[in-house]
């Protein structure tokens, strides 16, 4: 297999920036970075650097001032706010610091409600990818929960779920144990890496807990909007 065909994500030269009245505050500013199928990588670097912005450009959910942006062997950055639209629903999962559950759906509801729009053969089928991906990250057992009677932990949980039982090639999540304790960030760490070599997507992390150093393939050091190091694992 050739270098190009393992690569799932690739920017080149991408720049980024937000104009308030007269003032322009530039974000990202010249970043490349290559991303391969089935990787664990964690970006790094202090608040405000651009970390957040990087991954919302990946994942379709912003687009650059400039540069180009290749997810999946698709320009993002020649796509019109339509297309992205449906590139993010069927290519990538989200996990987000503050779970983002939705409070009136169980827990397996709310894994359901992600793939509503994919299609399955039968309503059947359909409860059942949910019930496995709730199995995978050991909440069969929580299933009628709603988000109110389970732990934040358990909440963190149900959106790695929701966010793998689409069974997306590319994962991103942003600061995914910022509001957790320290044992259960490290539960949560584990459990996110075991579902990246269990189901071969790529994971890309945003994060400041240093435990997910020694768990990454890769580790990108941000800085000022720059990549400042790279770091992969063998």
């Amino acid at each position: 297999m050739c270098k190009e065909t393992r690569r799932i994500v690739q920017l080149r030269n991408v720049f980024k920036s937000f104009k308030t009245g007269d003032v322009v505050t530039e974000v990202l500013k010249g970043v490349d970075l290559v991303l391969a199928n089935g990787e664990f990588a964690v970006i790094f670097g202090p608040s405000g650097c651009g970390k957040t912005t990087l991954l919302n450009i990946i994942g379709a959910l912003d687009t650059p001032s400039s540069g180009s942006v290749n997810v999946g062997g698709q320009e993002l950055d020649r796509m019109n706010r339509t297309q992205l639209t449906k590139f993010r629903k069927d290519k990538i999962g989200f996990i987000f610091q503050a779970y983002n559950l939705l409070p009136t759906l169980t827990a397996l509801e709310n894994v359901e409600a992600a793939l509503e729009l994919l299609p399955f053969a039968s309503r059947k089928e359909m409860k059942q990818r949910a019930l496995d991906y709730l199995s995978r990250v050991e909440l069969s057992d929580k299933a009628d929960k709603f988000p109110a009677q389970l732990s934040g932990g358990e909440q963190q949980r149900v959106a790695i779920a929701r966010a793998l039982a689409k069974q997306p090639r590319l994962v991103l999540a942003d600061e995914p144990t910022g509001n957790l304790d320290e044992a259960t960030s490290e539960r949560i760490l584990g459990t996110m890496r075991t579902l990246n070599a269990e189901t071969g997507a790529t994971f890309a992390i945003v994060s400041h807990d240093p435990n997910l150093a020694e768990l990454a393939d890769r580790v990108v050091q941000l800085s000022d909007g720059k990549i400042e190091s790279e770091k992969t694992h063998p």
